[in-house]
């Protein structure tokens, strides 16, 4: 369906859990977490009414995200179940890796389409540093084992902060052997992120192209949101960015969010708006949960304000408690 300003929302994040077994920088603090009840949490029934309602509004891709999805039990069983809803064309996954091998099998047979790998650095000591668990064996356990799945759609993304320089050469460099996506993804200030150093597409770009020459176009097809991709001389794969502070893509935002605790996000930045678990709660029919879904998606706004004065509907929660 369109929204206010003409745009197709065709796109639905859904968060499963705000639980994570990693505490990365950018997304939580190391303690003191506060998690959202297990009752308060969207169980897996509740999230198929949602996205079949949302579904019959021209919703047809969706991906399932966390916190760390992987560590809420009988994730292929949504899996499949989603991909049973009319008019879904895709359901996909961004995890961190970690517990990707042993339920890879159970994804790939529940007709899982892609994955989304979050890996900052290829350095032991620095992922757990930033992630403040000494996990890396296990993440890149996990990438081997989605990019030895056929057909199995795989990206990975990389967050840059300035303390990760030295490896976004590395990580780059996953992209000339293997037919994958490495995309650089810009801090927002979000949550703990709004605090950090980040580095711009611009600054990672030229750090690229210091080492593997004058960047190549390549085609921008394959994906479900707003990265740009371009290519280097010899790779298979693809280097994309995604840029919401210096390339702001809002004018093109096919996408909601539907958090843990079943509340739809328009934005991104903003708290902003309605709780689809309530409505469930109270009763409410098919007919009126479309209509609560369509009527948020009508009143999305324009754009985010990243970079400017802060405003009364600003979202103040981390990211893990709104969904990554």
């Amino acid at each position: 369906m369109l929204d206010q300003f003409g745009r197709e929302i065709s796109y639905l994040r859904i968060s499963v859990t705000d639980r994570c077994n990693l505490r990365c920088r950018y997304c939580m603090p190391a303690q003191g977490v506060t998690w959202v009840d297990h009752s308060a949490i969207l169980t897996y029934e509740q999230i198929v009414r949602i996205v079949r309602a949302s579904a019959a509004l021209g919703i047809k891709k969706v991906r399932l995200t966390g916190g760390e999805p992987l560590v809420r039990k009988g994730l292929a069983g949504l899996v499949e179940a989603l991909k049973a809803i009319d008019g879904i064309a895709s359901v996909t996954l961004t995890t961190n890796g970690l517990l990707l091998v042993e339920q890879l099998p159970d994804l790939l047979q529940a007709g899982l389409d892609g994955i989304n790998l979050s890996l900052d650095t290829l350095d032991r000591a620095q992922f757990a540093h930033i992630t403040r668990r000494d996990a890396l064996p296990q993440a890149l356990a996990g990438l081997e084992a989605a990019l030895a799945a056929p057909g199995l759609r795989v990206k990975v993304n990389c967050v840059p902060t300035g303390e990760n320089d030295d490896q976004l050469i590395p990580l780059a460099e996953l992209a000339r052997s293997c037919r994958l996506d490495v995309r650089f993804i810009e801090l927002m200030p979000i949550g703990l992120g709004s605090a950090l150093p980040r580095r711009t597409e611009q600054e990672v770009r030229e750090i690229l192209e210091r080492t593997f020459g004058p960047a190549l176009p390549c085609p921008q097809g394959g994906g479900d949101g707003p990265g740009r991709y371009l290519t280097f001389a010899g790779f298979t794969g693809r280097v994309g960015f995604i840029s919401a502070m210096t390339h702001q893509f809002c004018s093109g935002c096919n996408r909601v969010r539907l958090t843990a605790a079943g509340f739809l996000k328009t934005c991104l930045q903003y708290d902003q708006g309605v709780d689809l678990k309530a409505l469930l709660e109270a009763g409410a029919d098919d007919a009126a949960l479309q209509a609560a879904i369509g009527e948020a998606i009508r009143s999305k706004p324009a754009s985010h304000h990243f970079g400017g004065d802060k405003q009364a509907a600003d979202e103040g929660r981390n990211m893990n408690q709104i969904g990554g």
